[in-house]
């Protein structure tokens, strides 16, 4: 473990960086912030106590499920514990800059893009260090919370994307769901539902994280690597995209769409498909119209890996180390079989163990889709691409606004891509 002068100095040129991260894309957070820092965790006596807990759901208050079980872990720990919820950007900003203080949280939740970016600037301890035990959690998602061969947390939930379609649109233009296996199939389904006066497939396409966290699929669904953004593979990718749009497949604003925003769209029902997550089951169900859900497709068939979103729990690097027992007991709690049921169902994630998704599947049928989706996912800062993503991330954004424009083709926008990471 790095010491805690070594974390201050080293915080504060990862600023950059989390800044160059974007957004929150995929976690059931609102925009919002806490109401204060609150007491930190350095200098308190390491039995009994107040012990901090920063999280990025500012949106659940003391009289939800989630603030009870983090009342009921203090409890089960014999310490008070005291929260905080931020907004995801401002969280980790705060993060790095207690950790600069000397005064990091006991417990930290961060969204699992950023735990790369805080474990390389010594933020925080590793679960070989504070013995948290990960043994149960499926390798894909543990992954994203991994830096240098080492884990810095535990997941407490997932989530990703899929396509959802419209029932009623897809029977009038004679598709059966059943044979959309490919990007061939699914482009062939696109042009049916046109040819019938529907719309075929919105999706989020926009200039920020949140474009790039919806190309992946598409991108590693081709077999593309993130380490060669201009390969004929990544090209296909984005390619697919771009005849969409050019066919009136897709509609233009997808380059301006949130996914907030391409919900909207599919939410007027006059769409087949539209990309988006499980934070959208809700709202689904109010639609108005019969749904169903299925992977993104691969290429050439099968379930493309689509991008994890979701958080990490975590400990962050303390003066006093006796605090760790505690903490770990703490985040133990919290990500436990037990509870983990309670947290996710709370947190609209699929569990990050198969046995709390089989509790999930059972209670709600309707998750197993998701389930399986996320079982193929990977993390956006996974194949230990840690802190490197974020600048492979925006020049590929920039690459998929400048082909669907029009401004350039995909291998020009893609080979620029490229070259621009690479520096």
């Amino acid at each position: 473990m790095r010491s805690a002068a070594r974390s201050r100095r080293t915080a504060g040129a990862s600023l950059a960086v989390v800044a160059a991260m974007g957004g929150l894309v995929a976690c059931s957070s609102t925009p919002g912030g806490g109401d204060g820092a609150g007491t930190t965790g350095a200098g308190q006596s390491a039995g009994g106590g107040t012990y901090t807990i920063w999280d990025p759901y500012p949106q659940y208050d003391k009289t939800s499920e989630w603030v009870k079980l983090l009342e009921k872990c203090g409890t089960g720990a014999g310490v008070k514990v005291e929260r905080t919820g931020y907004d995801t950007s401002d969280l980790t900003n705060k993060a790095l800059l207690a950790a600069q203080q000397g005064n990091s949280p006991d417990v930290l939740i961060v969204d699992n893009p950023v735990v790369s970016t805080l474990a390389e600037a010594g933020v925080l301890t590793t679960t070989e260090e504070n013995k948290l035990d990960v043994s149960a959690i499926a390798p894909n998602l543990l992954a994203a919370g991994q830096s240098g061969g080492k884990t810095y947390g535990v997941p407490i939930g997932a989530n990703t994307l899929a396509l959802y379609y419209n029932k009623d649109v897809l029977k009038a233009a004679g598709v059966d769901i059943a044979s959309v296996k490919d990007w061939a199939s699914l482009t062939a389904a696109l042009e049916k539902v046109k040819a019938k006066g529907k719309k075929g497939i919105t999706f989020s396409a926009i200039g920020t994280e949140e474009g790039s966290f919806q190309f992946l699929p598409w991108f590693w669904g081709s077999g593309a690597s993130l380490t060669k953004l201009d390969s004929p593979e990544g090209v296909s990718a984005v390619t697919l995209w771009s005849d969409w749009l050019k066919k009136g497949y897709a509609p233009n604003s997808v380059i301006g769409n949130t996914q907030t925003t391409s919900w909207q769209e599919f939410a007027t029902g006059d769409y087949a498909f539209a990309e988006n997550g499980t934070w959208q089951l809700a709202n689904a169900k109010k639609a108005g119209f019969p749904y169903g859900i299925i992977p993104i497709p691969g290429k050439t068939g099968g379930t493309a890996p689509a991008p994890t979103g979701g958080e990490f729990v975590s400990i962050p690097v303390q003066a006093d180390t006796g605090r760790y027992a505690t903490s770990q007991k703490l985040v133990t709690c919290l990500t436990s079989t037990d509870n983990s049921l309670t947290t996710t169902t709370t947190l609209s994630y699929v569990a990050p163990t198969e046995a709390v998704q089989a509790k999930q599947v059972a209670a709600t049928p309707d998750l197993k889709v998701w389930v399986d989706a996320v079982k193929a996912a990977k993390g956006r800062t996974s194949d230990d691409l840690g802190t490197r993503y974020p600048k492979i991330s925006e020049p590929m954004w920039g690459a998929v606004q400048a082909v669907l424009s029009g401004s350039k083709s995909p291998q020009e926008a893609m080979t620029a891509a490229q070259t621009a990471a690479a520096q």
